[in-house]
């Protein structure tokens, strides 16, 4: 347990928001298009640092186990970018490394610039776990209005923050309903909604159409591509290749705790001569199974 940080900025607050009616630095005025991103992507005319770097992470645990073994990954400002793996591979230590929630053996990492560690970075960073961890005995509104307590954001924009997210995610009808009383769907809806309500400029989303089925895949990937199109970086991990395939600008390969390969699923299909990205992995994972 030594190893694990508090998430404060990750998880809804257990009472009220604070009172003074602030916005988070890092967004828009809450009347904004609830797909606008926070701030525009200067990067993609070459001018601000990368949305994520992360320069010789190393996680070895108590019990000898090396999670993570001197990665390196820089993913640019205003990218939709892919992580792929088996399990065990690292993508968990990786997230929570770039969260704050896993403290890295060594290794530095930054957002947007800034220290991970930092207040910055925590408002630039929006994460929308595999696992449903909300207030069960919370209403969805709650929920929504007490997570931005964690960013300044007052009670007052913070309820109209979650009913555009509500209407968004095609919730507003169960905006008083709590959380043991929605199906899995909603719950995983829920999920990403909250980690959308202070606006982050990059969204890390770890397994977010998990047993969902497809037309509420559909749903989400409907709106986490205007997110990217209107300029918030997404960093996905998945084990639907098909959808990192279709969704990605760039994809990377993680085996063992390290990057074994990356690029556009155009240009390894290419260089591993492969129909999609299923066979490219395949070969990679297979090579890297009898590697000595």
């Amino acid at each position: 347990m030594a190893d694990l940080l508090p998430i404060a900025g990750l998880l809804p607050m257990a009472g009220p928001p604070p009172t003074a009616d602030l916005l988070p630095m890092a967004g828009p005025p809450p009347t904004a298009d609830p797909l606008a991103t926070p701030a525009a992507s200067p990067s993609r005319s070459g001018g601000s640092p990368p949305a994520l770097r992360v320069e010789g992470l190393r996680k070895r645990y108590e019990d000898g186990f090396t999670a993570v073994a001197g990665l390196d990954l820089e993913i640019p400002d205003g990218a939709f970018f892919g992580l792929l793996g088996p399990n065990g591979a690292g993508k968990t230590t990786l997230i929570g490394s770039v969260c704050n929630i896993v403290r890295p053996s060594a290794g530095t990492l930054s957002v947007f610039g800034h220290d991970h560690r930092s207040r910055q970075a925590r408002r630039l960073l929006g994460l929308a776990a595999q696992d449903i961890n909300v207030d069960r005995f919370l209403s969805i509104r709650q929920i929504l209005v007490y997570h931005a307590g964690y960013h300044g954001i007052g009670r007052k924009a913070a309820t109209r923050r979650a009913d555009e997210l509500l209407a968004l995610f095609r919730l507003d009808d169960k905006a008083d309903v709590r959380a043991y009383e929605l199906s899995g769907g909603m719950q995983r809806r829920l999920v990403l909604a909250r980690a959308l309500m202070h606006r982050p400029r990059l969204l890390i989303l770890d397994e977010p159409t998990a047993g969902v089925d497809v037309e509420l895949r559909s749903e989400i990937w409907r709106v986490v591509k205007g997110l990217n199109a209107a300029g918030t970086t997404v960093l996905l991990t998945t084990h639907y290749l098909e959808e990192a395939e279709t969704l990605c600008d760039e994809i990377a390969l993680l085996r063992a705790g390290r990057i074994v390969d990356r690029g556009s699923a155009a240009s390894l299909r290419e260089r591993y001569a492969a129909r999609n990205i299923s066979e490219v992995y395949d070969r990679v994972i297979k090579a890297e199974e009898v590697t000595p």
